[in-house]
């Protein structure tokens, strides 16, 4: 009866961002526990146990999961070492095993560690073994390493950007287990190629980007194929192996593996041009919005997700909205947890004075603002997509003017409405509404918009990647260097 252990560390990082992550932003669980989080989840690792547990001859054992609470800066080398010290520390305790299924991101990066996954699967390998076949999942934001290839003898990754395959992605995985345990022998071919993408052309459903993606896709499903797809890295996690890749794992064809790859690779190239975020000034997206006089005007500030590992305490957009005398119904998140703490001593009802903005980026200078404190929550919030709860913190919903506040203490994810419709708060019934996410479902926010403004604000997840200060990654790299041009090239790896 074969024993597949399960093991989980999921956390994408900002470079860019100064706050460093801690231990404290992740939600750590061990054992059995980690069965009963996913029980009801829509997670690569209900999927994957969705496919474990059709086969009553498996074992599953988990052992020990870290998933961060948001995406955020470079985790702090102490957090770092101590959450992969637990994790080691439980697979050396787990019984012994045939196979182990890894939930990864791809893009966490660490103080003194730049390949966080790779370390773990390299110092997992030493624990177990080179004979047992490692399965992992990852994000299509993850940056394929040289050490995650040689320690990883096959892997899934998602195909869908905004994410909504998570599920898939696990189940896909969990197959490539059972194939492997059946005696596939995995060979991957990965193609590097010096690009950082980001804008509306990588909404996979209709960008660019989907091009490749559902090629790979097509691949996948052949009778010698195990996977394929594209990580297209996340360019906020500056990191020496930053780029995009593309990938094909066969069962023991490797010429197959290789000229997939290579047509993959090309697919990309041939449109990456296309994929560079066109972006509003500030000062004339304040304008869009004075002259949006019917419906909404969404404000994407990308450059200030939470989501993709920035702080959330930009006031780029709301001093612009006060400066430029802008006078309709404005909803806004901020992250200021000095600002809540004023609000709550305050009480519900009364005025407050105090500062929003700037507490955590230093490229924002704090705003005086006077507003009435209209509620005050313990900021558990309700994901619109998930279910889950995401905890933001002491919240406080503060009106300066016609401008409704939602600040939070800590930063989580804005990739959905919970945060608004936890609070009583319809951003469809507000004539503005900045949204801190770079791509939300359609249905959230663009296809009832009157106005959709990808805004030109500063921050550390700005789509102008150009603006953001890389100095580990390769280069030259597009577009951060004129001229760069793509020379395929094709890895291929096999352990077996």
């Amino acid at each position: 009866m074969p024993r597949v252990l399960i093991a989980e560390s999921k956390l994408e990082v900002s470079s860019f961002n100064p706050a460093p992550s801690h231990y404290e932003d992740f939600v750590v669980l061990r054992g059995d526990e980690i069965l009963r989080h996913h029980g009801t989840a829509r997670s690569e690792v209900a999927g994957a146990l969705s496919v474990l547990r059709q086969h009553p001859d498996v074992t599953v054992t988990p052992t020990y999961s870290a998933r961060a609470i948001s995406s955020a800066g470079t985790l702090a080398a102490a957090d770092w070492q101590r959450l992969a010290g637990e994790l080691l520390d439980a697979l050396r305790a787990a019984p012994p095993a045939d196979a182990v299924y890894f939930s990864l991101h791809g893009a966490m990066a660490a103080d003194g560690e730049d390949d966080p996954e790779g370390y773990l699967l390299q110092e997992a390998r030493a624990i177990l073994g080179e004979e047992i076949p490692f399965i992992a999942s990852y994000d299509l934001h993850g940056i394929l390493t040289d050490r995650m290839l040689r320690h990883c003898d096959a892997f899934s990754v998602f195909y869908t950007y905004p994410h909504v395959d998570m599920f898939q992605t696990g189940e896909r995985a969990a197959r490539i287990l059972l194939r492997v345990l059946g005696g596939a022998r995995p060979v991957t071919a990965r193609v590097f190629v010096p690009a950082l993408v980001r804008g509306d052309e990588l909404i996979t459903a209709t960008g660019r980007i989907g091009i490749p993606v559902r090629a790979a896709q097509e691949v996948a499903q052949g009778p010698t194929a195990l996977s394929a797809g594209l990580f297209w890295g996340n360019p906020f996690t500056d990191v020496a192996e930053l780029g995009t890749n593309s990938f094909v794992t066969t069962d023991d064809d490797p010429a197959l593996a290789e000229r997939e790859a290579l047509r993959i690779a090309d697919l990309f190239w041939q449109h990456h041009e296309a994929m560079r975020q066109e972006l509003t000034p500030l000062d004339e997206a304040v304008e869009i919005a004075k002259r949006t006089t019917e419906g909404t005007t969404v404000l994407v500030d990308a450059a200030d997700a939470p989501s993709s590992g920035a702080p959330g305490d930009s006031n780029a957009i709301l001093r612009a909205l006060l400066e430029g005398g802008y006078a309709g119904r404005a909803l806004i998140p901020i992250v200021d947890e000095p600002a809540v703490r004023d609000a709550v001593a305050a009480g519900v009802g009364n005025v407050v004075r105090t500062r929003v903005g700037g507490t955590v980026d230093p490229r924002f200078a704090p705003l005086e603002v006077e507003g009435r404190v209209r509620m005050l929550s313990d900021g558990h919030v309700t994901s619109e997509t998930s279910g889950r709860e995401a905890r933001a913190g002491a919240t406080a919903v503060l009106q300066v003017g016609a401008v409704t506040l939602i600040v939070t203490s800590h930063a989580i994810s804005l990739h959905d409405r919970g945060l608004f419709f936890t609070h009583g708060l319809d951003p469809q019934r507000f004539d503005a509404v900045v949204v801190k996410c770079p791509h939300c479902e359609p249905h959230m926010f663009k296809e009832w918009a009157a106005a959709y403004v990808n805004v030109d604000a500063p921050g550390a997840t700005s789509a102008d990647v150009r603006s953001l200060g890389h100095t580990r990654c390769p280069r030259p790299m597009w577009p951060l260097d004129e001229g760069v041009e793509f020379e395929p090239r094709v890895q291929v790896y096999r352990r077996r």
